[in-house]
């Protein structure tokens, strides 16, 4: 959550992912307390606009609160998201796959995706004979040759010196 938008009380959120359409079609957001709980918010508007999502919330009615809830993260449950289309994958679904290099080395498993501009980063922590290296390898063609979520696997043109 980046803030209060407006003097109505409406927010504005910074989306991962593809985009801003998506969440702003969710009519249920939930919000991480700062002690880590999460917690259902009904939406009333949503729209797209700069590239952000701006909504009102139920409750929420002025800027002055709107503005407790900046930097929540804000999220949707999964049974909410499309099914990916042929070839694609979410990023939380690479978490705990092992990750194998080019020449057949394991290189560990995700740990986590982070995203640092063009392109997300897989966190590969762990490997075998090395438990404290910590590799971020780019998730971008060519360097992912494949991915196999039934396998727990993810292929990769990556050596292990890297």
């Amino acid at each position: 959550m980046v803030g209060p938008w407006g003097v109505r009380g409406w927010v504005k959120v910074a989306p991962y992912g593809d985009g801003p359409a998506g969440l702003a079609a969710q009519r249920t957001w939930w919000l991480a307390a700062r002690g880590g709980a999460w917690q259902a918010y009904a939406v009333g508007e949503a729209r797209e606009h700069s590239g952000n999502v701006v909504a009102s919330i139920e409750g929420i009615a002025d800027p002055e609160t709107a503005a407790t809830l900046k930097g929540r993260e804000v999220a949707v449950p999964r049974s909410a998201l499309p099914k990916p289309r042929a070839g694609e994958v979410y990023l939380a679904d690479l978490v705990g796959l092992e990750v194998v290099g080019r020449s057949g080395v394991a290189l560990g498993r995700v740990a986590g995706v982070e995203g640092h501009g063009a392109h997300p980063l897989l966190r590969v922590e762990g490997a075998e004979g090395a438990p404290s290296v910590v590799r971020l390898v780019p998730f971008v063609e060519p360097i992912v040759t494949s991915v196999d979520l039934a396998a727990g696997r993810i292929e990769v043109d990556w050596d292990a010196g890297w």
